[in-house]
C-alpha cells in the first residue's frame, strides 16, 4: 500500500467540524498540533507587541486512493474558498511503521474503490 500524509492548517474554531468530516469519510484518524503564525496581512499589535493568530496543523495519514475524496471533504468543511479559512496539502510518504490496527480499514477501503 501507498500512502500520502494530508496537512491542513486551520483556525482552531473549526478544527474539530474537519477532523469530524474527515472522519465520516474515511480517515482513521487525526493528529492536530497547535501552532501560531501569519498570513499574508501584517499581523495585528497590541501597544507595539505582535498579535498572532492561533493556528491548529492538522496533519492525516491515509491511502493514497482517499486523497482526492478527503482533499474534497476538507476543502468543504474548513471553508477554503473563503479567504484567510485555512490551507491542506498533500505530501507523499515513503516509509510506514505503527498501522497494523489500520491496515483491515485500510484494505477494505482499497477494496471498495476498486472491486
Amino acid at each position: 500500500m501507498k500512502f500520502k500524509l494530508i496537512m491542513a492548517f486551520v483556525k482552531p474554531s473549526i478544527t474539530d467540524t474537519v477532523v469530524d468530516s474527515m472522519k465520516e469519510a474515511g480517515a482513521t484518524g487525526a493528529t492536530i498540533i497547535p501552532a501560531r503564525g501569519t498570513g499574508m496581512h501584517e499581523a495585528k499589535s497590541f501597544f507595539g507587541l505582535s498579535i498572532e493568530d492561533k493556528t491548529d496543523i492538522l496533519v492525516f495519514l491515509v491511502e493514497e486512493h482517499v486523497v482526492e475524496n478527503l482533499m474534497k471533504v476538507i476543502r468543504l468543511a474548513g471553508k477554503f474558498d473563503e479567504p484567510g479559512t485555512g490551507i491542506a496539502l498533500v505530501l507523499p510518504i515513503e516509509h510506514v511503521a505503527g498501522l497494523a490496527s489500520q491496515m483491515k480499514r485500510f484494505k477494505d477501503q482499497a477494496r471498495d474503490k476498486y472491486f
